[in-house]
């Protein structure tokens, strides 16, 4: 699935911890074709076009914002809690070693607008989770969920699409 692509992640082992293998897409971003061709794919997956685009901080808003531009439509921000001026609404969600919070503007997206999360990663599928509720609490529609990377053994796609969230990534790798 996208060899060509997956020669272009760099894989670092022992990061952050003894026994993993991290899978830094930041040598395919270096790539001008690997970036064009992770956008235009990715792109392509979406089979209706959504009225935003929500980028996960912080690898995500690379991605969300070319994938707006490919798709036509806007960029939503989900946000590390506390960075984002104004009102907001936000989401706890399970980490490995405590628990994290994503945040969005109160205002940030009309109810019934289509939204597709994106991040660079699917891992345990938490973050992606609490950026989904976060625009389903604002009365939008999560119409799937988009990565470049899946790491299916840790469960993230089979939680989202528990929770009615069409999953799709360009790659996958095994382990985690």
């Amino acid at each position: 699935m996208n060899d060509d692509l997956k020669a272009l992640v760099r894989t670092i082992p022992d990061h952050p911890r003894p026994g993993i293998l991290f899978r830094d897409v930041t040598t395919l971003l270096l790539d001008p074709w690997g970036l064009r061709q992770s956008v235009e794919r990715m792109a392509a997956s979406v089979p209706t076009r959504p009225d935003l685009v929500a980028g996960i901080e912080a690898r995500g808003f690379t991605l969300g914002a070319a994938l707006a531009v490919a798709l036509g439509c806007g960029l939503l921000l989900i946000r590390k809690d506390g960075k984002l001026p104004g009102e907001t609404i936000a989401e706890d969600y399970a980490l490995e070693y405590g628990t994290d919070r994503l945040a969005m503007h109160v205002d940030a997206c009309a109810p019934g607008a289509r939204v597709l999360v994106v991040d660079d990663l699917l891992a345990t599928g938490g973050t992606a989770l609490a950026a989904a509720r976060l625009v389903r609490r604002a009365g939008a529609a999560v119409g799937g969920a988009r990565f470049l990377i899946d790491l299916p053994d840790l469960g993230g796609g089979d939680r989202l699409r528990a929770e009615g969230i069409a999953v799709e990534a360009l790659m996958t790798f095994p382990g985690h």
